[in-house]
């Protein structure tokens, strides 16, 4: 999988075909973005092109999927395909819709939709456009000039944004796999939780130190008041 540590609201993204996923890239630390995505692709179905949104915390996942009435005339295994990402809700769906229909123009101008037979590759089989992903959340998701150009692909692909149905991940998923999400969640708050025990006895210990070296820097100075008065009124007396 690729990843960066650049920080942009674009978390995840992959393409996949069906189930198989064929690129992806992760902008997070966090391993429940791509769960998301693992878990919502088994769940789309393909009879008909879909702009869908889910959302999930602070989290949306977008999503565009094609059917087999939207797929090339002679090629019918680009309607099993899926453009998702993972992104953080303030982020709005303009930019993140915008980015998809740019990844998937540019990923169809990489494998020619008229000769790829899509059903055919494996997981990661269209690794190579990993760079691309990466560079382009980087893009659309940090710059001034990258969300413009988002902004211009939504206007040029579709009408209203706010046409796309929402719908919240907790109502797409069957129990189990909602404790998935659970578990993977409480790992993570858990583990803030041992960084915080940490950080916290070495922030004790230093305040220890602290306490002692001001306390010995006290006796120290009150010693040396006790040495120089006994001084002061030993000579006075002689």
């Amino acid at each position: 999988m690729a990843s960066s540590s650049t920080q942009t609201p674009l978390l995840y993204s992959c393409i996949a075909h069906n189930t198989t996923i064929l690129a992806e890239c992760t902008t997070s630390a966090s391993s429940q973005t791509s769960s998301l995505a693992s878990l919502i692709l088994p769940k789309i179905t393909h009879d008909q092109p879909q702009k869908l949104t889910y959302t999930h915390g602070a989290n949306h996942i977008h999503y565009i999927s094609e059917a087999p009435e939207s797929a090339h005339a002679d090629n019918a295994s680009t309607g099993g395909l899926t453009y998702m990402v993972v992104c953080d809700s303030s982020l709005g769906r303009r930019v993140p819709f915008g980015f998809l229909f740019e990844i998937r123009k540019r990923f169809l101008s990489d494998f020619d939709e008229a000769t790829t037979d899509f059903a055919d590759l494996p997981n990661y089989g269209a690794g190579s456009f990993n760079a691309t992903l990466k560079r382009l959340m980087v893009d659309y998701g940090t710059t001034a000039g990258g969300r413009d150009d988002a902004i211009t692909n939504v206007q040029r692909e579709m009408d209203d944004v706010r046409g796309i149905m929402t719908r919240n991940i907790e109502g797409l998923l069957e129990r189990g796999e909602r404790i998935d999400l659970l578990v993977d969640k409480t790992d993570r708050l858990g583990g803030s939780a041992r960084e915080f025990r940490v950080r916290s006895r070495g922030l004790k210990r230093q305040m220890w130190w602290k306490n002692v070296k001001l306390m010995t820097l006290l006796v120290v100075v009150l010693a040396l008041i006790i040495l120089a008065i006994v001084l002061a009124v030993k000579n006075a007396t002689n």
